[in-house]
């Protein structure tokens, strides 16, 4: 087993795993210092592309930004999310895990729950390919955002599929938009770690998307908690250079090549 991910296991019960998204090798190597999981996510589409939805990122944009973050990662795990429809069966799962893995050489990768794909976990960890399972709010599959758990039924049903996940080989479950009551029995009634995104403290850790921390995406559900609003300071910044230029106040002396060539 690759020993970062054994290092995600043994935290179980014992300390919380910081997790966060990146799309770049600037903000990987940020990240890099602080997080034990750092996920390319599909929420890309999103925060980069402005989709309204997950559904549009292609294969080859989710290799193509794990190929820059992995160049700013040094000791973090780095996951993965595979995009919809890159595994609608266990054929096309296999063979779009297996490229992700060689391209990027990544250490996991994450699938969202829908219906049955348990049998395709299962075959992928078969083939040596780490997976991080994902339940409750699924974006690829499910169209309103709602918080779920809310009622014993909901709850065991929850558990269950959780406990499939984690039959099945998953290293540890992403638990999205959960009930605290509902994190919580998951949490105790699994030995593999949970990783909440608007599910409670209760879970083994946490993940937020990181544009949406920063104040930089305009996406900010109540679970989301801004720790800076990078929007106002880039607009600041823009505003005091386009007002330099228009002044002439920029670029000065100090800022000229002083007849060398530029690059």
């Amino acid at each position: 087993m690759n020993l970062k991910i054994k290092k995600i296991l043994l935290k179980k019960n014992k300390s919380k795993i910081v997790s966060l998204t990146a799309y770049s090798k600037n903000i990987a190597k940020i990240l890099d210092k602080y997080c034990d999981i750092i996920l390319v996510g599909d929420s890309m589409a999103n925060v980069l592309y402005g989709h309204e939805n997950t559904h549009k990122i292609s294969l080859q944009n989710i290799i193509q930004h794990t190929l820059s973050v992995q160049k700013g990662i040094q000791k973090s795990l780095l996951v993965v999310d595979m995009p919809k429809g890159s595994y609608n069966n266990p054929r096309s799962a296999l063979k779009n895990a297996k490229t992700i893995m060689k391209k990027t050489n990544c250490d996991g990768v994450k699938l969202e729950s829908y219906k049955n794909n348990f049998k395709i976990i299962e075959l992928l960890v078969k083939k040596k390919i780490p997976v991080m399972g994902h339940i409750g709010y699924t974006p690829q599959f499910k169209k309103k955002f709602r918080l779920e758990g809310n009622n014993k039924k909901e709850i065991k049903v929850l558990l269950k599929e959780a406990k499939l996940i984690e039959k099945a080989g998953a290293f540890s479950i992403v638990l999205e938009c959960l009930t605290y009551e509902a994190a919580r029995i998951i949490t105790k009634n699994t030995t593999i770690p949970t990783i909440g995104i608007g599910s409670s403290s209760y879970c083994d850790g946490q993940i937020l998307v990181t544009d949406d921390m920063l104040g930089l995406s305009g996406f900010y559900p109540k679970f989301v908690k801004k720790y800076v609003n990078l929007n106002s300071l880039i607009e600041k910044a823009t505003k005091k250079y386009t007002r330099e230029v228009k002044l002439k106040k920029f670029p000065t002396k100090k800022y000229f090549l002083n007849g060398s060539r530029f690059r």
